[in-house]
């Protein structure tokens, strides 16, 4: 089977765990015997900065960076980072988001306003925008920490590989103890993106 090479860019906030769901994702495209690229960029994340991934799969991948306007999915672990990180989806590709929304400092200082129609303009440019309340689903399942795994989830539905396979690698990633209830927070994910 020839694969042409999928992009997927993942965003969000130092802290949700974007690093985390972009190694599961490449793992288990490597573990489905693709060629993977992966790059992160997490400058200020841990001041609650914006932290990003590409991850590109496919029969054989020349470069870890996406080209501008070429991602096939994003998945976006913050509003505000869907709408920052919308252009770069390609047509007909796919957004993949939370609805969660963390302030960012230009905000909290009153320098500028948050936007209020971001889920508006997602839908404009994908009109089968999965977005889910991932802290509601993760809290739910056991431990708010686990809201970019109900994401993972979720987005795991557009891609094509096994859910043992997301299972698996997961497992391995996440420490032992934690695995449970990730394992939980990743099956609803899934369960709420396919209605």
């Amino acid at each position: 089977m020839v694969m042409k090479v999928t992009n997927v860019l993942m965003a969000g906030v130092g802290g949700q765990g974007i690093i985390l769901a972009s190694g599961v994702l490449a793992k288990t495209a490597a573990a489905a015997g693709l060629d993977v690229k992966k790059s992160d960029v997490h400058g200020m994340a841990q001041r609650g900065g914006s932290v990003l991934s590409h991850v590109r799969f496919g029969d054989r991948v020349h470069s870890p960076l996406i080209p501008d306007g070429e991602t096939d999915i994003l998945m976006a672990a913050e509003l505000l980072e869907g709408l920052r990180w919308l252009p770069q989806v390609r047509s007909r590709g796919r957004v993949v988001l939370s609805t969660q929304r963390i302030l960012p400092p230009t905000v909290t200082r009153g320098e500028q306003a948050y936007p209020e129609d971001i889920l508006e303009k997602i839908k404009r440019r994908d009109p089968r925008a999965i977005h889910l309340d991932c802290l509601e689903i993760a809290q739910a399942a056991g431990d708010v920490r686990t809201a970019t795994v109900v994401l993972l989830g979720a987005l795991s539905t557009l891609l094509p590989f096994a859910q043992r396979k997301w299972i698996e690698l997961l497992e391995r990633e996440v420490p032992k103890k934690a695995a449970p209830v990730n394992l939980v927070a990743f099956r609803r994910g899934r369960e709420w993106a396919k209605g």
